[in-house]
C-alpha cells in the first residue's frame, strides 16, 4: 500500500480489540514519528504521555464520558502543552541546538532566543494558550500518519474533561495541560465504522489555485 492507500484505509476507530497490543518496535516507531514532528520554532513545547495502566485508564474513561476507546485500545496517547516557564523552554531549545549542531553560543542564537521570548511574551494569555495547544495537534497528526503507515488504528479525540485529566494525572503540578488525546491499537471486527465509505470533499471543492 502506498501512503494515500494507507490514509484511505485509516478511520477514527470507534471500537478497539482489547486483546491486541501494539508491539514494542511499532510503539517506538510511533514515538519517533512524534519526535520528528514539526512545531513552531522547533520548540516542541509539549509532552506526550502514553498510558497503559488499566486502573488509570478506568479513571480517565470516566472523565471521557465513558467512551470505550479509552480503556479498550492498546495505548492511550495524551498530548499535553506546557503552561508555564516558556522562557526556560526557549533557553533549553537553544542549548539543544548548540549541543546537537556543535555550534557556538553566538550572538545570532542569542538574538533568535530573545525574539522567540518576545513574541511569546507579547501574546495575551488566551493567545498563548491557543498557540501552545495548537502545537500538540501538529504532533498528533504525525502520530495519525505514522499509525496509518504501520496499519495501526487510532482515534483522535477532543471529547474529554481536560480539568479532570489534569487532576487525575497530576499535570497542573508539572505545568502541563491535557490538550488532545488518541487511543491507539487495533480495530475490533465488530466496529461498523470501518465498513463505511470515507467521506471527504472533492479536490475541486477543497482547493483554490491562484
Amino acid at each position: 500500500m502506498n501512503l494515500l492507500e494507507k490514509l484511505n484505509w485509516r478511520y477514527a476507530t470507534k471500537a478497539f480489540d482489547p486483546s491486541k497490543k501494539v508491539p514494542e518496535n511499532d510503539l517506538n516507531f510511533l514515538k519517533e514519528a512524534i519526535r520528528l514532528s514539526v512545531s513552531s520554532y522547533g520548540l516542541q513545547m509539549y509532552k506526550v504521555l502514553i498510558i497503559e495502566n488499566p486502573e488509570i485508564r478506568k479513571e480517565l474513561r470516566k472523565a471521557s464520558w465513558e467512551q470505550a476507546q479509552i480503556t479498550d485500545a492498546s495505548h492511550l496517547f495524551i498530548f499535553c502543552n506546557y503552561t508555564i516557564n516558556h522562557d526556560q523552554h526557549v533557553d533549553d531549545h537553544i542549548q539543544l541546538i548548540i549541543d546537537t549542531q556543535q555550534r557556538i553560543d553566538d550572538h545570532g542564537l542569542k538574538k533568535y532566543a530573545e525574539s522567540i521570548k518576545s513574541n511569546i511574551a507579547n501574546m495575551t494569555s488566551e493567545e498563548r494558550r491557543n498557540w501552545s495547544e495548537k502545537q500538540t495537534y501538529l504532533a498528533l497528526n504525525s502520530l495519525i500518519i505514522a499509525c496509518a503507515d504501520r496499519q495501526i488504528d487510532a482515534c483522535p479525540m477532543e471529547g474529554f474533561d481536560k480539568q479532570a485529566y489534569n487532576r487525575i494525572l497530576g499535570l497542573d503540578e508539572m505545568g502541563l495541560n491535557a490538550s488532545v488525546i488518541a487511543p491507539v491499537g487495533y480495530r475490533s471486527k465488530s466496529d461498523e465504522a470501518q465498513l463505511r465509505k470515507k467521506v471527504r470533499k472533492p479536490i475541486k471543492e477543497l482547493f483554490l489555485s491562484a
